[in-house]
C-alpha cells in the first residue's frame, strides 16, 4: 500500500509541462481514497473534468515512487466496439477510445508520442478482477484471475516504459 498525496502525484509525471501539472484537477474520489491499495489497483487513472479530452495515470515506480503520465483522447472513435489493450476485457460494460500520450524527454519535444486503445474510464483494474466467463467445468478462475491481473501490471508498465524511451 503507497500513500498518494496530492504533491506525489503532481511531481511524478514525466511528460507533462509545468502548466498542464499545475492546471491538472485530481478525481473527486481522491480525497475519499488516502491510500491506494495497490493491492486492487493497477495503476491509477481519471479523466480531467475540466479538460474534456485528458486523461492522467499514475503507476507504482520500480524504486517504490510513482511515475506519473498525461494521456490526450483522440477526436475520432473506432469505427467499431474496441477491445481495450490493457484489460482486455470482452465482456467490457465501457466504451474505450483512442489515448496518446506525449513521450518524456526530448522525443516527446520533438513531438513523439504513443497511443492505446483503453477504457473512456480507466475501469481496467476493477474489469480484470471480474470472473471471467466459464469456458468449461473444472476452469480454474482464480488462476485466470490473477493472470489477467498480472497481465494487465505488465502491458500499463509496458506503455510507460514506452513512453520513456527516447
Amino acid at each position: 500500500m503507497q500513500s498518494l498525496t496530492e504533491t506525489l502525484i503532481r511531481s511524478s509525471f514525466v511528460n507533462a509541462s509545468r502548466k498542464t501539472v499545475k492546471d491538472m484537477t485530481l478525481p473527486e474520489s481522491f480525497e475519499r481514497m488516502g491510500e491506494a491499495d495497490w493491492a486492487e489497483l493497477d495503476y491509477y487513472g481519471w479523466r480531467d473534468p475540466k479538460f474534456a479530452n485528458r486523461g492522467y495515470i499514475v503507476i507504482p515506480a520500480p524504486d517504490g515512487g510513482l511515475i506519473g503520465a498525461v494521456l490526450t483522447q483522440t477526436e475520432s472513435s473506432p469505427r467499431s466496439r474496441a477491445m481495450c489493450n490493457w484489460c482486455r476485457d470482452v465482456r467490457l460494460p465501457n466504451d474505450v477510445v483512442f489515448w496518446a500520450a506525449k513521450r518524456a524527454g526530448s522525443a516527446g519535444r520533438r513531438g513523439a508520442s504513443v497511443g492505446t486503445l483503453a477504457c473512456l474510464d480507466f475501469e481496467c483494474s476493477r474489469n480484470v478482477r471480474k470472473d471471467p466467463p466459464l469456458p468449461y467445468d473444472g476452469y480454474d478462475l482464480a488462476a485466470a484471475r490473477e493472470r489477467r491481473i498480472g497481465e494487465l501490471a505488465s502491458r500499463v508498465s509496458g506503455f510507460v516504459t514506452d513512453l520513456l524511451s527516447d
